[in-house]
C-alpha cells in the first residue's frame, strides 16, 4: 500500500525536511515561530487566515473556526504582533473537539494552560494575555499570508516539531520529500557507523554529508 503524504512528512523531521528544501532553493523555514511545548508535533495542510489592524469603521477577530475540517492546520498571520492574542481557550477548545492538526501564528497566543491540557498543537512567537478584539480584524481567508517570513498559501504542508515549524508547498511536496527522504537515510547510516566506532570524520566522508544541503546547480 502506498504510504501517505502525511505518513511520509510525519517520518521526517523538521531538520531533515529544512535541509531539503536548502538544497532544493526553497523559503520554507519559519523564523522564530516555535512550540508552546517543545513535544508539540504537527502535520497537515494550511487553512490561512490574515489579520490587520482596526481602523475606524472596526471589524471582529471573525468566527471562522466552525470552517475548518479535520486534519487541516489553521495558520493565523498577525503580522508578528507581541501586543495583541488572536488565539485562545474557546479557540483552542473547538479546534482540539474538531481534531485539527494545530494552529500556527505570527504573532502570540494565550491561554497556553488549555492547549497544554489537551495536548493541542500550538506554534507562535510567544503568548500574552491582552485580547485582540477591537484592536484586529479578519483581512482575508484562504489567501496567501505570510509565516515568520515565509509566503504560505492555502493546502501547502507544514511540519512542525520542537524545532519549530517549516512549510512545504503543495506544489513541490514531492520533489522535497525524495529529497528530505535521502538526507534522513544518509544521517541514519552515519549515526550508526558512528555508534560502530567509525570516527565521525571518516563516516561524513563516506556519506557525503558536507554536500547533503548543498544545492546541485
Amino acid at each position: 500500500m502506498q504510504t501517505s503524504f502525511h505518513e511520509r512528512l510525519k517520518a521526517l523531521s523538521c531538520t531533515d525536511l529544512s535541509d531539503a528544501m536548502d538544497r532544493l532553493k526553497i523559503n520554507g523555514q519559519c523564523c522564530n515561530i516555535m512550540p508552546l511545548n517543545r513535544c508539540f508535533s504537527l502535520v497537515g495542510k494550511a487553512w490561512t487566515l490574515r489579520y490587520g489592524p482596526v481602523g475606524l469603521e472596526g471589524g471582529t477577530v471573525g468566527d471562522y473556526i466552525d470552517d475548518l475540517e479535520e486534519g487541516q492546520v489553521v495558520v493565523i498571520d498577525n503580522q508578528g504582533r507581541l501586543d495583541t492574542t488572536v488565539w485562545g481557550d474557546l479557540l483552542t477548545s473547538t479546534a482540539a473537539r474538531k481534531k485539527l492538526a494545530g494552529t500556527v501564528i505570527d504573532g502570540v497566543c494565550r491561554d497556553v494552560d488549555r492547549a497544554l491540557e489537551l495536548g493541542y498543537p500550538i506554534f507562535s512567537r510567544g503568548n500574552w494575555m491582552r485580547t485582540g478584539k477591537d484592536r484586529v480584524r479578519v483581512e482575508a481567508i484562504q489567501e496567501p499570508v505570510t509565516l515568520g517570513g515565509v509566503r504560505v498559501e492555502a493546502g501547502d504542508w507544514l511540519r512542525g516539531d520542537g524545532d519549530g515549524l517549516v512549510v512545504v508547498p503543495a506544489k513541490q511536496l514531492e520533489q522535497v520529500l525524495k529529497v528530505a527522504e535521502e538526507i534522513h537515510r544518509a544521517e541514519e547510516h552515519i549515526r550508526a557507523a558512528i555508534e560502530a566506532g567509525t570516527p565521525l570524520r571518516q563516516a561524513r566522508a563516506d556519506y557525503g554529508y558536507h554536500a547533503l544541503q548543498t544545492p546541485q546547480s
